[in-house]
């Protein structure tokens, strides 16, 4: 026995180990609750974007005339039912003179959620390494998942649903691993009644269980739930909602592909908008988001034999490709792709947090009056002096994309890109130190297609 087996042998050592699991786990979800307490601190003492106040035009207009006159009249609301229905009630909350006088305001009430959605995103982590050994994260990766200054100015300051979204897509994720396809298709669907982008990601969802024979076990749940949320819109005003909501393309020219083309100086591609677009920057805009999805469904094609671990990799890799391509990315989606992208290469994620938190400190700092921020009006001009700082997190994910498919090389996995052919889960041997510490390399290759 060499001496590795003898440590795991060892009642001492295991006993040992346990002790630092045990105080490594009390320790993150201090760090975990600290954050979640400064967290409700900022939304206490601050107003947020304009994105609040446009909340809570949408909500006031939802209260007073209700939901089909605000999808009518007002194109900016792009967001499903589910999110209008929470409007209204925390409009209507607002309004109990208890809660005002206790300083419960709109502002505060709609970033709540988000920031509880945040700590239960890292508790399911941290319950997640517990069942699944393989998949226990290490302590560095998951401290900052839980006080990430990326989270800490989208979810306590910002002001938007985004992290909710977050959070029930990585519920679904999870449940892969617990083979469970009917919650995994109600959360993919709760998921997708806060932000339509889920819909993206459902070929990765549907394949992994077509693969298994549970996909009607995943479809009804998802389906069911979906008909029954959209439902009024659908029968009263589906026009209005599917132009509102899934013709929504986000703000051009200051991320990615658009930013360059608009830096070239050509006056076809030097609007800055979400709705005035020229024709070139519309076509610019359809090709870009043929191009993600198509790569997302090949993806998911060729991924859908993989196990649980390799289906939740998928995710982060749709992801890395839909930030490097998008024609148009706003400030909050940072929260998006990092719980998957931690899961998929903590190293990269540090890069990633660490180039999103100088983006989004530099976006509300410049379009705020001064530091610390109490409001911030986001100006979208094409010269804004923040503009500039999106280029690094999307720089880091087109390096990050580059080394893990060298790290695919080197595993001698299956690289041709034009390739129908499933990916198929290699059996594992286990070294006696991956049985005795049961920890994943943050360094796993990855199979990429």
């Amino acid at each position: 026995m060499d001496r590795v087996s003898e440590a795991g042998s060892d009642p001492g050592w295991q006993q040992s180990k346990s002790r630092r699991r045990i105080n490594s786990t009390f320790w993150l979800i201090a760090v975990a609750a600290l954050a979640f307490i400064f967290k409700v601190s900022i939304a206490l003492n601050t107003l947020g974007t304009n994105d609040v106040t446009s909340f809570h035009r949408f909500a006031k207009a939802l209260a007073e005339h209700g939901d089909e006159w605000t999808y009518t009249h007002n194109i900016s609301f792009n967001h499903p039912p589910l999110t209008a229905y929470f409007l209204r009630a925390i409009y209507y909350l607002e309004q109990q003179p208890f809660l005002r006088q206790n300083g419960i305001t709109f502002p505060f009430l709609l970033r709540l959620p988000g920031i509880i959605a945040d700590l239960v995103v890292v508790l399911i982590f941290l319950n997640l390494g517990r069942r699944e050994p393989r998949l226990r994260l290490p302590a560095w990766a998951l401290a900052v998942m839980a006080i990430s200054p990326v989270s800490l100015m989208i979810s306590g300051f910002h002001g938007n649903t985004d992290p909710v979204m977050v959070m029930f897509l990585f519920i679904a994720s999870v449940m892969l691993f617990r083979e469970k396809p009917a919650l995994c298709g109600l959360f993919l669907a709760l998921s997708c009644q806060i932000k339509i982008i889920p819909l993206l990601l459902f070929p990765i969802f549907f394949f992994f269980w077509l693969s298994r024979g549970a996909v009607v076990s995943f479809l009804l749940p998802f389906a069911l739930s979906s008909v029954v949320l959209w439902s009024e819109a659908l029968l009263k005003f589906p026009m209005f909602f599917i132009k509102n909501v899934f013709s929504y393309g986000g703000l051009y020219g200051v991320w990615g592909i658009t930013y360059w083309l608009r830096l070239t100086g050509w006056s076809s591609f030097g609007t800055v908008s979400d709705e005035s677009l020229t024709p070139s920057q519309r076509i610019v805009g359809l090709v870009l988001k043929a191009f993600i999805v198509a790569c997302v469904f090949l993806l998911a094609w060729r991924r859908r034999k993989l196990d649980a671990d390799g289906a939740v990799r998928s995710i982060g890799y749709a992801w890395i490709i839909f930030f490097i391509f998008s024609p148009a990315v706003a400030p909050q989606y940072m929260v998006w792709l990092m719980p998957f992208l931690v899961l998929l290469s903590p190293p990269l994620f540090a890069y990633l947090t660490l180039a999103s938190s100088l983006f989004l400190f530099f976006f509300y700092n410049i379009n705020s009056d001064a530091f610390p921020w109490y409001f911030v009006l986001s100006k979208y001009r094409p010269n804004s002096d923040w503009v500039p700082w999106s280029l690094w997190p999307w720089a880091i994910l087109i390096a990050g994309i580059i080394v893990l498919w060298k790290g695919a090389v080197r595993s001698e996995s299956s690289l041709s890109l034009f390739s129908f052919e499933p990916i198929l889960v290699k059996p594992v041997s286990h070294t006696p130190q991956e049985t005795v510490t049961s920890l994943r390399s943050s360094t796993k290759s990855a199979e990429v297609s």
